[in-house]
């Protein structure tokens, strides 16, 4: 050691490590809880690098900021992922009822059970414009055109007439308009009240010249869209609308036995020649059904629907699919429209009771000239007329062509004449109690 000039003291000892400081440990733990605020505010290193560094204060605004830029990063990090999930689709405020069924089967009858009723807004088969139109095309061609009308009608959108009828138009050029009540009553006609019980030829002379522009008028204001088909012979065509998240769809499906469905085509034969070309792919050529080659189409098609929608079906049928019979609801009017309506989430009126129990006990089974018209008559001799009209070589022949249809929809085959007119025989089975039960059903199978 090197002497200092003057003197000959000894030399100094190195200063003594000053002892740590009580916030050494707290300055470990702020490092630790602020990770991220340390680097922005610069102080990273000598977390890291260097204990005696921890004394460097960290300003609270530098906190608050942090904090505040770290929430709203979250915040449109939520947001931006919310925008992926799939979202709960909000149910249509209207219901869609599609009552699906051939001709000559009852469903004119059963379009009125609803027609009537002062939340329903009904078109009785509004896709005849279509086949009218494109009648050189078959029945499965037309399909899209038809689905793609009936789902513009249940959304109230009455533009795609425009393909059809180009020219003005009133309410009287629509298919069987007067047909509706909803079009016979406020806010498409001045005449009657929505809860009167309306007639097809009051209706005709009191409202055919209104404007066609109240046809959505009307619809819009209305809880229930009900349409009556008769042009689809597969279910499946009609997924695209069972899934559709703007419809809240329910088909009701109506059958009869084709041996009565026969007789009552026989009172309809022109009227129906046009419709069998379509079904019979005879590029416009009207048809004559006179070997059933149109009512084994329409069996065909009644059996294919029915299994599509009752063994294994998809899920989105679950609760969507009803089928009726029209003998079953002639005998029983009221159970079986209660359980149509229970279905449609529609309650029975007084007033609707009393007409349904008018309408269905008439005298006799209807005149020829009624084949089209709703008219009082007794519903049960009409679903039992075939039996004492029908040649048995036309019965033998019609069960050939629909046995299939026949057997499923629980109808009792007739081996002879005698059984045929034989009233005390009953021809219609019980619905089977093993048919089909959703409480069995597993989508995933």
């Amino acid at each position: 050691m090197l002497r200092e000039r003057g003197g000959s003291a000894p030399s100094r000892a190195p200063p003594a490590a000053p002892a740590p400081r009580p916030r050494l440990k707290a300055a470990h733990c702020l490092c630790r809880q602020l990770g991220a605020a340390a680097v922005a505010a610069g102080s990273f290193s000598y977390c890291s690098s260097s204990v005696r560094m921890a004394r460097i204060r960290i300003p609270s605004t530098v906190v608050i900021l942090f904090v505040t830029v770290q929430t709203g990063f979250l915040l449109f990090m939520f947001a931006r992922y919310s925008s992926f999930m799939p979202q709960a689709v909000e149910k249509p405020s209207q219901v869609h009822i599609l009552i699906l069924s051939s001709w000559r089967s009852g469903s004119s009858f059963v379009g009125q059970l609803f027609s009537q009723h002062p939340s329903v807004f009904y078109l009785m088969e509004p896709a005849w414009h279509v086949w009218v139109t494109m009648s050189q095309n078959s029945a499965k061609v037309l399909h899209m055109a038809v689905r793609d009308l009936v789902r513009s009608v249940f959304l109230c959108d009455m533009s795609v007439f425009d393909a059809y009828m180009p020219w003005k138009r009133n309410l009287s050029d629509l298919f069987q308009w007067a047909a509706s009540r909803a079009l016979c009553s406020a806010p498409a006609c001045d005449s009657f009240q929505r809860t009167d019980i309306t007639s097809e030829m009051a209706c005709k002379t009191l409202c055919g010249r209104y404007p066609f522009s109240k046809v959505e008028e009307a619809c819009k204001t209305y809880s229930h869209v009900v349409i009556k088909e008769v042009r689809f012979f597969d279910l499946k065509v009609l997924y695209p609308l069972l899934t559709d998240p703007s419809l809240n769809l329910k088909i009701i499906h109506l059958v009869r036995d084709p041996r009565a469905v026969v007789k009552s085509r026989e009172q309809s034969v022109k009227a129906l020649a046009r419709d069998n070309g379509i079904v019979l792919s005879t590029n416009g050529t009207k048809v004559e059904d006179s070997k059933y080659k149109v009512m084994q189409e329409v069996c065909r098609s009644h059996v294919q629907i029915y299994e599509t929608a009752t063994l294994k079906p998809p899920n989105f049928l679950k609760n969507r699919y009803l089928m009726i019979r029209f003998e079953d609801l002639v005998r029983d009017p009221l159970s079986e429209i209660s359980e149509m309506y229970k279905f449609a989430d529609l309650n029975l009126t007084p007033r609707l009771k009393s007409w349904i129990y008018n309408i269905t006990h008439g005298q006799g089974p209807g005149k020829k000239k009624e084949a089209f018209k709703i008219t009082s008559r007794d519903a049960v001799s009409v679903s039992q007329a075939w039996r004492s009209v029908l040649p048995f070589q036309k019965v033998k022949k019609v069960q050939e062509v629909c046995k299939g249809a026949i057997n499923m929809l629980g109808y009792q085959l007739v081996d002879s004449e005698k059984e045929q007119r034989d009233l005390t025989l009953d021809l219609v089975l019980p619905r089977r109690q093993n048919q089909f039960s959703w409480l069995s059903f597993n989508p995933k199978h």
